[in-house]
């Protein structure tokens, strides 16, 4: 095998360098010695000739720093029925992910230094993509006691959240943030206020009501993203706010960027295409935290996200057995997966129906994750990760749940129609997917 890997003639979208051009990318393979992933961009340029190097046409594709996701639920340990970290690893490469980033609510949580590590020499075994693991705020998720935060973030956490749990006693939150900073990491927020949530299975409004559902109201989570930032002002901690799905939360956010306040914030694919109206006649693929909200509410998460209110695209991947998901709506629990579908989604009501921006796509599905969490990929340039993915935006397919290669079956968007696909992975420098 050639050490040389080069995309020729596609279009180059790399928002650090803000370049959208047709151009040749030259890279250098993992050689398999030293660290894993070591695989370097050499050139991004016109006309690149290399002789001893693997060709790949790319013409009429879109050659993209390779897509990070930094909140994924990959189940390992303690309910690998659901995923393991083989088979998320699997999805996200086939998805077009170089680099995810697991949540701590596996069965125990990752709540200290063996589990952080365990995490990261389970990837290395697996061999495909970057899985970095995001440390508990609290001992066994109680919200009781601090973890070692410190001695987790050296032994390879790259943020920390109670996603899964999210934090009631506002006292003990303040002194999370208050380490964190301490810590110099992001605290990702799951922002829920449960008093108001208990019970609730999908939004509050006139569906649930049709259904005979009980309600999610939107203040719960409008009260506690108003509550994070304000902490996170008292603080000066860094706080990523997970998953918004309601446009009073994103003026929140914008108030308080403009404020100066450190906080950055994501928004699901889910959030971004689907309404409430999607659960239908409960369909518990549609069963998710926060619920899918309103037309209004998808309208204002997309303008947020051209503007860049919203941060970066993360795709809440939840996969469930699906004996869970096949029972009743109160039954079910909340969560769908989104590692293969995310590309399709967005170019398909994005970008070919809704004209949303490309380069701000690329930047927050890649470059913005990359800068929050202070990774070193997101771009092409000559120096950075081999970490690559390159899309035809014209593919059109059905997707089809049964042959994820999640074990996850859980998705609203089996049997759609879709224009965009993943055609080849490339992480650190080695071809972890090819579409055949």
């Amino acid at each position: 095998m050639s050490q040389y890997l080069l995309l020729k003639n596609g279009t180059v979208v790399d928002p650090p360098q803000n370049l959208m051009a047709v151009r040749d990318v030259l890279i250098e393979r993992d050689t398999g010695q030293g660290t894993w992933g070591m695989g370097r961009i050499l050139a991004v340029a016109e006309n690149i000739v290399a002789e001893d190097a693997e060709v790949i046409d790319c013409t009429g594709k879109l050659v993209v720093p390779g897509l990070v996701d930094m909140h994924v639920h990959f189940r390992e340990p303690g309910e690998e029925h659901k995923e393991t970290i083989a088979t998320g690893s699997a999805a996200a490469v086939a998805g077009g992910f170089t680099t995810v980033c697991c949540m701590p609510n596996t069965k125990p949580p990752l709540d200290d230094v063996a589990a952080i590590e365990f995490v990261l020499k389970r990837t290395e075994e697996v061999g495909l993509c970057r899985v970095l693991p995001i440390g508990a705020v609290s001992v066994g998720f109680k919200h009781e006691q601090l973890t070692e935060m410190a001695a987790m973030r050296e032994a390879g956490a790259v943020a920390f959240s109670d996603d899964g749990e999210p934090i009631q006693d506002s006292g003990f939150l303040r002194k999370v943030l208050a380490y964190s900073k301490v810590c110099d990491a992001v605290v990702i927020l799951h922002c829920e206020d449960k008093s108001l949530t208990a019970g609730g299975l999908m939004n509050e409004g006139l569906t649930a009501l049709r259904l005979g559902l009980r309600g999610i109201p939107r203040a719960a989570e409008i009260t506690a993203v108003h509550r994070a930032i304000q902490l996170a002002k008292q603080t000066g901690a860094k706080v990523h706010i997970a998953h918004v799905s309601v446009k009073e939360a994103v003026d929140l956010i914008r108030r308080a960027k403009e404020e100066g306040v450190q906080v950055t914030a994501e928004v699901t694919p889910h959030h971004l295409t689907l309404t409430e109206e999607a659960v239908g006649d409960y369909d518990t693929n549609a069963k998710m935290n926060p619920p899918l909200r309103t037309a209004e509410d998808v309208a204002a998460l997309r303008e947020a996200l051209a503007e860049g209110v919203i941060d970066c695209i993360a795709t809440d991947h939840a996969p469930h057995a699906v004996e869970e998901k096949e029972t009743t709506f109160d039954d079910a629990p909340f969560g769908i997966v989104g590692l293969e579908t995310a590309v399709g989604v967005l170019w398909t009501e994005l970008v070919h129906k809704s004209n949303f921006p490309l380069m701000r796509l690329v930047e927050a599905m890649s470059t913005k994750p990359c800068q929050i969490l202070g990774l070193d990929s997101g771009t092409l340039r000559e120096g950075s990760r081999a970490d690559v993915t390159v899309i035809d935006p014209e593919a059109i397919w059905t997707v089809d749940a049964n042959k994820f290669h999640s074990k996850g079956r859980n998705t609203p968007y089996n049997g759609w129609t879709l224009k965009g696909k993943v055609l080849l992975t490339v992480c650190g420098g080695r071809i972890v997917f090819r579409e055949a």
